[in-house]
């Protein structure tokens, strides 16, 4: 149970997916520290404001070329 005063990091894996993971232990394999960290309401508030698309990344750059 989380009573408000566990800090959550937000990470990123190659995909561009995003995650909430406690801070105090380290990320798993594949995953990486986006540089934002807080309370999980202002972790999920970053993770809505930069994960626009949730799209692999792949997908995301296969549809920009066909834009291009």
């Amino acid at each position: 149970m989380n009573d408000g005063t566990r800090r959550y990091a937000v990470l990123v894996n190659d995909a561009g997916q995003h995650a909430l993971h406690p801070q105090d232990a380290g990320p798993p394999r594949g995953w990486r520290a986006a540089g934002f960290s807080g309370s999980e309401e202002a972790c999920a508030r970053y993770v809505d404001e930069h994960w626009t698309d949730t799209r692999p990344l792949h997908l995301r750059r296969r549809a920009g070329e066909r834009h291009a």
